[in-house]
């Protein structure tokens, strides 16, 4: 969070997503009761360090880092907060006063703290006590998120284990210090939401689970219509120039639809102060993740990309809030599937929910000028991406031109690794591997020998 988002947040006031507490050296008492509210309602950000009529007072600059430390190993007690949650706080620098804010999700669970239910509204937060109004709590919960539905058939054994491994390190590299590291794999899908009870009663893993982890043969036995489409439309409008149809694991199917869009969107030269970044990264990444954490999976429509000369077009099924087109000025983003969208969280695959609508609208300006993102809320969530004078046309020369560098590179290098050429071109793993292939496929270079201990041989086409 930024200064300037900081300062909008304090302006609005209090409501029933944002809270001030005064903190100076400790927590304030109530702080889980409202964690545990937001939690239950519609997520939301707690500001630490202003005042209840808005006024910036700031927490000891000393205690900041006890504070958060005590939010961190709090949120994982289960007496003041059950289920236990991973909260992120950022420390917001203003008037030369710290602000701590914590950002809370909305939950697809009903949770306690202290043994209570807390619920949130536009007075703040009450402790809830009637049953019917628990059970309406729990209902709406369960009825809204399809990615929690329990198959107690479904057992750990089931799950391919690599996958597992495979989000385990990404959670390292994205955080060495997160605590779920001393986790075994099967406490690990425990705690971060995939093994739940059912209001029926019965226990075990959820769609969600399935998803992230199952075989492609599990994910098809329980979504049959379940598929991720991918189309580049330039020449062949009415069929396609190029497809790719995804029907595997959710970390498969991101690492698929990056490469496609990697293959056939250019990626043009950008500085952020003096650090080169990927503007296409920034502006598309998030919306395959978005396609992945928000689409409604028991929807038998399939989400699709479609790539033509000047648009670029997201659809996915969708479970509709707004129903029309978003005004990204006056927009609560939510998260429709929040166990898949935390878990994308803590691999580092996306920064937090409504990122990548900011993303779009901060630099689209940069990556095409002149072009305009349109966000349409329905039965299908659509992203309208319509691209202004650096069209998909530059495309072939971006291609062309990593070609150029990776044929260079061994022609300097004929040893020269993956994470070399990853280097020397930008582009992701799976970029430069869907190039190697081409590149063999078109008898353009070979590899001599095994993958270690080979090296790479540039065959000189002849001259007609």
């Amino acid at each position: 969070m930024t200064e300037s988002e900081l300062l909008r947040l304090v302006k609005s006031g209090e409501n029933l997503r944002i809270e001030f507490k005064e903190s100076h050296d400790k927590l304030p008492a109530n702080l889980f009761e409202t964690i545990c509210a937001f939690l239950n309602t519609k997520g939301g950000f707690i500001l630490l360090g202003i005042s209840d009529k808005g006024k910036i007072i700031g927490v000891n600059k000393k205690e900041v880092a006890k504070l958060k430390k005590d939010i961190a190993n709090l949120a994982n007690n289960q007496q003041k907060l059950s289920p236990s949650i991973v909260l992120s706080v950022d420390e917001i620098e203003i008037e030369d006063k710290i602000v701590l804010v914590i950002k809370v999700p909305e939950s697809s669970y009903v949770h306690k703290s202290n043994g209570d239910i807390f619920i949130r509204n536009q007075d703040g937060d009450y402790r809830v006590t009637y049953p019917p109004e628990i059970a309406k709590i729990v209902n709406r919960k369960q009825n809204y998120y399809s990615e929690q539905t329990v198959f107690p058939e479904i057992k750990f054994g089931d799950f391919r284990q690599d996958l597992i491994a495979r989000a385990k390190q990404l959670i390292k590299l994205n955080n060495t210090a997160h605590h779920w590291q001393e986790l075994d794999e099967k406490a690990l899908l425990a705690r971060a939401g995939f093994y739940r009870k059912a209001k029926n009663g019965n226990e075990g893993y959820t769609l969600a689970a399935i998803l992230f982890f199952g075989t492609d043969d599990l994910i098809q036995s329980v979504l049959p219509a379940y598929k991720f489409e991918a189309l580049l439309r330039r020449e062949n409008v009415d069929r396609y120039d190029d497809r790719i149809t995804v029907r595997t694991n959710l970390l498969d199917a991101y690492d698929l639809l990056m490469g496609f869009i990697e293959k056939h969107l250019n990626d043009p030269f950008y500085l952020e102060g003096n650090i080169r970044i990927s503007l296409r990264s920034k502006i598309f990444r998030e919306l395959v993740v978005n396609s992945i954490a928000h689409r409604e999976y028991m929807h038998p429509a399939p989400a699709m990309i479609q790539i033509f000369s000047d648009t670029v077009e997201f659809s996915n099924p969708n479970n509709p809030i707004v129903f029309g087109k978003i005004d990204p000025e006056h927009f609560t983003p939510i998260a429709k599937n929040p166990t898949i969208s935390k878990f994308l969280l803590q691999m580092g695959l996306v920064e937090e929910v409504g990122s990548g609508m900011r993303n779009v609208f901060k630099y689209l300006p940069y990556y095409s000028k002149g072009a305009t993102a349109e966000f349409v809320d329905g039965e299908l969530f659509k992203t309208i991406i319509k691209l202004g004078i650096t069209s998909g046309k530059t495309v072939e020369k971006t291609v062309e031109k990593t070609v150029e560098k990776i044929i260079s590179a061994m022609k300097n290098n004929s040893t020269v690794t993956i994470n070399d050429l990853i280097e020397i071109t930008g582009l992701t793993r799976r970029g430069i591997e869907w190039n190697l292939a081409k590149l063999k496929k078109e008898g353009k270079i070979k590899r001599i020998g095994p993958d270690k201990g080979g090296y790479w041989k540039v065959v000189e086409q002849e001259k007609e």
